[in-house]
């Protein structure tokens, strides 16, 4: 088990971090102004410096570096973790810069790994050159979501044609019109087995009977710098058959092999985060002053950032080894590592937060600085891509069936 970066993804690194420095952190203040002259602030891609900042990085081969094989950078799990750990220090705008956002990202590896050549070629490719967006509809409202088997949305076939009907909700980046194509996970067959009742449809966004009904706030926030997040309504939404992605039954499947990079990817940027929270918290403490000296000085300061350090090295170490089981034994040979990460990084990462926060006080809770927002962010992963609960229920098996075998092989 090596962690050493090799000369690629060395050389990748280096690029990066210039082009963070000298490109997208000051650009951060140049797009939040350009958001807020936008006609439509669900267009959050549309402000020029984004598409400046597009430029850059393909001409400096920072583009689509998350999506492994022919359609991407090539990269492997291992090289990729710490270039979206960089990019995770600017996570509204730096992964939109190098087309590695989700969640374009996830669905244009559904549609590289399980696409028709067709589709590939409507969707993907748009996709790829970040000419579009697209938004993944499975969550719903009336269902408990966290077990996806639940889900109640139909996709009924007549003729040629599929019929979706059913409402969805907490759907990322589906207020942006730029989000052309709704990958959406229902049901085609109630009577089948369990896992094999769901299939995925691709429904563009202006197909008959589509309802955008509302954005989404978390904690207060809208959202929109990374395109919201909707409620929908499809009402009799009919696409062609040749619309499905992959096979009939094919979508629980499909669902669990997209998720499992998606969530490598969130916690390989959510350590950025974290990493940004501490710059901010050692400049904060060392050029604010209270009874009589700087908070640098004092003691639980002090534990704080000891311990923040301590916490991240922790959990990059983890990811790494995530990153690299993926590679070496496959997604399904490392399920236990992403359900870990997935607990931890969220809940780690938030607990930095939350120190950060405190450290800057009053202003901490404010739009001056990034960290409440990035709060609010890393709060909904311990919902996104499955909760807490349901990845510590699933490694608790495991682990109980583990132990089982072994007391019986001994």
């Amino acid at each position: 088990m090596d962690f050493e970066f090799d000369a690629r993804t060395l050389e990748l690194r280096d690029n990066l971090l210039d082009f963070m420095r000298d490109h997208v952190h000051p650009a951060e203040p140049v797009a939040q102004a350009q958001r807020g002259r936008l006609e439509d602030r669900w267009a959050w891609d549309s402000v020029p410096v984004l598409a400046e900042l597009r430029s850059t990085a393909r001409a400096r081969g920072l583009w689509n570096l998350f999506l492994p094989g022919e359609h991407g950078a090539g990269l492997t799990n291992l090289q990729y973790a710490p270039l979206a750990e960089i990019t995770g220090r600017s996570a509204h705008l730096a992964p939109a810069a190098l087309n590695c956002s989700a969640p374009d990202t996830g669905n244009m590896e559904v549609l590289s790994l399980f696409g028709s050549e067709q589709q590939q070629k409507e969707w993907l490719e748009p996709l790829l050159e970040a000419e579009i967006r697209s938004s993944f509809a499975m969550t719903e409202p009336d269902v408990a979501s966290s077990d996806a088997t639940n889900i109640s949305t139909t996709i009924r076939r007549d003729g040629d044609e599929y019929v979706i009907t059913g409402r969805k909700w907490w759907i990322t980046g589906a207020m942006n019109p730029n989000a052309r194509i709704f990958i959406v996970m229902g049901k085609t067959d109630p009577s089948a087995e369990r896992h094999r009742q769901q299939s995925m449809v691709l429904v563009p966004r202006d197909a008959p009977g589509v309802e955008i009904v509302r954005g989404m706030e978390v904690f207060g926030y809208d959202d929109h710098d990374h395109g919201g997040h909707a409620e929908l309504v499809f009402h009799d939404v009919r696409v062609p058959v040749d619309n499905l992605i992959g096979e009939q039954g094919g979508g629980f499947a499909i669902a669990q092999a997209r998720l499992g990079p998606g969530r490598i990817h969130h916690c390989m940027r959510s350590i950025g985060v974290a990493e940004r929270a501490v710059e901010l918290m050692c400049a904060r403490a060392q050029e604010r002053v209270a009874f009589g000296r700087p908070l640098a000085d004092q003691g639980v300061v002090r534990d704080w950032i000891a311990e923040s350090r301590v916490r991240i090295e922790q959990l990059r170490l983890l990811v790494l080894k995530t990153a690299w089981l993926m590679d070496t034994v496959g997604n399904k040979g490392a399920h236990t590592e992403i359900q870990a990460i997935k607990i931890a990084t969220p809940r780690t990462v938030q607990w930095i937060l939350d120190k950060a926060i405190q450290v800057h006080g009053a202003g901490g809770l404010s739009q001056d600085f990034p960290l409440a927002n990035a709060y609010a962010s890393i709060r909904t992963l311990r919902f996104a891509d499955g909760p807490d609960e349901v990845h510590k229920n699933a490694l608790a098996k495991a682990e109980l069936r583990r132990r089982t075998s072994t007391q019986h092989g001994s």
